[in-house]
């Protein structure tokens, strides 16, 4: 879970149009997360004969290596079989929306060749599936994106996938540090493919059975009140159970933080001490509609958090099918 501390075609309709359902199936289960990299990330440098010769060339963490002399790059194995003998390379990066050319004398060192990057391709998880809308099969997880860990930046996702797992243990949190879920994720168990990667959560298709799954109306920003309201999570195993909160606060112009609530439920505050990791996703249920899903955590104070609305989730979805 991310810490607080830290285009449009339009037409003349006389109404918008939605492919999103008014009802969709409530999700709450954890779920492993895996997506890979459009590119391959630059995350930190090491010393090559003493020299630090990728910072030296120009390279910054974050960047992302999008084609070495000309030819594409798509993940590590793409970048390995290209880079195979002692020579001035040609690296092309992007960093932001700006294209940087990089030229690069590699070295061998110990017999090996060495490029000085530590690099990445894939992320690894844990979340909660927020919905799935029965019409289309779009999931929506999360509430807020995937980030690179080193750079803090948004993870430029080619494709992923969700598993099904079982939360082993958790870790509590405590006011100052955010505690989280550890779950064991079946890899033999895909039941959804990732399409995208937005501030607002991450989407694709699911395609496990879903057929005895709770239906709910979606609640629009109108229907959210101050008051009681419950969240649907797993903290042991594979149980989704419903936790109740206290919504303190609505904004609607904030771009993900709309909910502002406080954990009040006795059992959950004494399993997890409030919001842990691995709760990003859990769909905020009121009067028997789904109104929004948990995103975030107050660091200094973990039993409270931020909710994002259903509804932005589900419009972002809706591109999947639009």
């Amino acid at each position: 879970m991310k810490k607080i501390i830290l285009l449009l075609m339009l037409f003349i309709f006389p109404f918008n149009v939605l492919a999103y359902s008014n009802r969709v199936i409530v999700g709450g289960e954890t779920i492993g997360i895996e997506v890979h990299s459009n590119g391959v990330y630059v995350v930190g440098f090491y010393p090559v004969n003493g020299k630090n010769i990728a910072e030296d060339a120009g390279f910054l963490v974050g960047d992302i290596i999008k084609k070495i002399n000309n030819i594409d790059i798509s993940n590590i194995n793409g970048l390995n079989s290209i880079i195979n003998k002692e020579s001035l390379y040609k690296f092309s990066i992007l960093r932001g929306w700006e294209e940087v050319i990089i030229p690069i004398k590699l070295e061998m060192e110990d017999n090996i060749l060495k490029t000085g990057l530590y690099v990445k391709d894939t992320i690894n998880g844990i979340g909660t599936l927020s919905y799935i809308d029965p019409e289309t099969k779009v999931f929506g997880s999360l509430g807020h994106e995937i980030l690179e860990s080193k750079s803090y930046s948004k993870f430029e996702i080619s494709d992923g996938s969700i598993y099904s797992s079982v939360v082993s243990n958790i870790k509590k949190s405590v006011n100052g540090n955010t505690g989280e879920k550890k779950a064991n994720i079946d890899k033999g168990n895909e039941i959804g493919s990732i399409e995208i990667n937005e501030i607002n959560g991450i989407y694709g298709k699911y395609n496990d059975e879903f057929s005895d799954r709770d239906l709910l109306e979606v609640g629009t920003i109108s229907d959210i009140h101050k008051g009681s309201a419950y969240i649907k999570t797993v903290v042991d195993k594979t149980t989704i159970n419903n936790y109740s909160i206290d919504i303190i606060n609505i904004d609607e112009d904030n771009s993900t933080k709309n909910i502002l609530f406080e954990i009040t439920d006795k059992k959950l505050l004494s399993k997890t001490g409030g919001i842990v990791q691995g709760m990003s996703g859990s769909p905020i249920i009121q009067d028997n509609k789904i109104i929004g899903v948990v995103n975030y955590v107050i660091v200094d104070n973990t039993k409270r958090g931020y909710g994002i609305f259903i509804t932005k989730m589900l419009e972002e979805g809706d591109k999947i099918v639009s």
